[in-house]
């Protein structure tokens, strides 16, 4: 599958997601093309993005963690034509919160988040609203108990405007929690938090890093960094009733060959096949590379194969959730490739192998060091961040094409 270059200079490559069982292929390489749209200056432009992008009327939408006008983080847009950063919002770092790290969900032509700090006396992270014009509203601010703490991870919504996500702390056992925030009924009225469930750590999970997906049934899944009988992870399942949710756990990750502490999230495809990353684990054992796993449905459980293991070293594998397209997975790894700095790239089955197409292999420097972003496909590129490195080193915004 390949994909035009919109414009010179600027490149980005399609995304994917798979459709049957597979076993782990040798890679394969080619030539590819890359560009950095956009270095993040620092000050107020803000520094450091740890998420990707999403689009809007032909611009895309992010969050960087540091830096901005009070030093706790900003929105920003990028222009998707000329490149050109635009902050609509900075953070203040009180009330307002501080420090966000997820990716943005777009709805009703707002952006809408998570703070990991700031929000009042527990510093426990916040949900806000930014309009277009700037205007930021903090629908909730979590109080470190019960309701949650620290959320890490981007937000999903249902069809009626409700907002769900994580936590990676608090909660009634202090584990993490899965939350929703339930939408006013009236305008203006206040946003009401619910938790859904409390993680216990053993064997149920504990710091979830990553949000959650819906599947078309209504059900919820996710995965923990942490916890299970093994203490690596867990993908989980909630399914919801009138008496509450009650939690399934599909895989228990061992950090043996089946890979293990994932912080990426579940991607579903439209046959209800679960997809996601685990940082560490696969070949190699403790010392691998991470691993890219699927969940197929199976007479009334899952069976959960590795259809592909990294080959890089220790927490080198995929930090945010894979992208689905066309019957291919793309993403992005964290400290993967040959410097040490992040790779863009692409699996696309073949019978029953799955086959690795490196896309870009970060260097550090101008071009960019440490991906920890879900790619984005806008106009037949694929788009995403770096953490650091690019011109003045605070992280770029980068697009690469086949």
């Amino acid at each position: 599958m390949g994909f035009e270059s919109r414009r010179s200079g600027r490149y980005i490559l399609a995304l994917a997601l798979v459709l049957g069982l597979a076993t782990a292929a040798s890679p394969s390489a080619c030539a590819q093309t890359f560009g950095t749209v956009y270095s993040f200056t620092g000050k107020v432009g803000g520094a450091n993005p740890v998420s990707g992008l999403v689009v809007d009327n032909g611009n895309l939408y992010g969050t960087a963690r540091a830096h901005g006008a009070s030093g706790a983080g900003v929105v920003y847009e990028i222009n998707g034509t000329t490149g050109a950063e635009s902050v609509i919002y900075n953070f203040k770092g009180g009330a307002d919160g501080a420090d966000p790290e997820a990716s943005l969900l777009l709805l009703g032509g707002n952006l809408y988040g998570t703070t990991l700090s700031g929000g009042g006396k527990a510093n426990a992270g916040t949900v806000f609203e930014v309009t277009p014009a700037g205007q930021e509203t903090v629908l909730y601010r979590f109080t470190g108990e019960a309701d949650g703490a620290a959320p890490q991870a981007a937000l999903t919504a249902d069809s009626s405007g409700n907002l769900y996500g994580t936590t990676s702390s608090g909660g009634a056992r202090r584990e993490g929690a899965v939350f929703e925030l339930i939408a006013p009924t009236v305008a203006g009225g206040a946003w009401t938090e619910q938790v859904l469930y409390s993680f216990d750590g053993s064997p149920d999970g504990a710091g979830p890093v990553a949000g959650v997906t819906f599947d078309a049934a209504g059900n919820l899944y996710g995965t923990t960094s942490a916890g299970g009988t093994y203490g690596y992870g867990t993908v989980f399942q909630l399914v919801g009733s009138a008496s509450g949710w009650t939690e399934n756990i599909l895989h228990e990750f061992e950090l043996a060959s089946d890979g293990g502490v994932p912080y990426a999230g579940i991607s579903i495809d439209s046959l209800g096949n679960l997809y996601g990353a685990a940082t560490e684990g696969g070949e190699g054992g403790t010392n691998g590379g991470g691993t890219v796993f699927e969940l197929t449905p199976s007479s009334g459980g899952w069976t959960f194969e590795v259809i592909y293991a990294l080959k890089g070293w220790k927490i080198s594998g995929s930090y945010r959730n894979l992208l689905l397209l066309s019957g291919n997975i793309y993403a992005t790894t964290h400290c993967d490739g040959a410097p040490g700095a992040g790779t863009v790239y692409e699996l696309n089955p073949s019978g029953d192998t799955w086959n690795y197409t490196s896309l870009q292999v970060f260097a550090g420097g101008s071009g960019g060091l440490y991906s920890i972003s879900s790619p984005v496909l806008f106009n037949g590129e694929l788009w995403g961040t770096t953490q650091l490195g690019g011109a003045y080193g605070f992280g770029t915004v980068w697009a690469v094409t086949p």
